[in-house]
């Protein structure tokens, strides 16, 4: 998993991301998702931990905020701590 806070004009992110011009952007990992939260941090998560039902939730509230259709990398409404601990939680328990 990785963690990035967006900085100045410097993005780093994955195909899609937006506003970030395409020669910016760094490849995601297979076997994981580019997310942001609602503080701007970039997270890459696993796409074995979209199943557990702390991080589905996430999701489903992100889903009636957004709606299905966003372009880009998804968002999630919570701020960056609260979701590390959510996807750390998430790691511990699927291991």
């Amino acid at each position: 998993m990785a963690w990035r806070r967006k900085s100045g004009g410097e993005s780093s992110g994955s195909p899609g991301a937006s506003p970030c011009r395409h020669d910016e952007l760094e490849k995601v990992p297979r076997g994981h998702v580019p997310m942001v939260t609602g503080c701007g941090a970039r997270v890459v998560v696993p796409v074995r931990l979209l199943r557990e039902p702390c991080i589905a939730e996430l999701l489903d509230m992100a889903a009636q905020q957004y709606g299905y259709g966003q372009p880009g990398v998804l968002r999630i409404l919570c701020d960056a701590g609260h979701f590390r601990r959510v996807v750390d939680g998430a790691l511990h328990r699927a291991d």
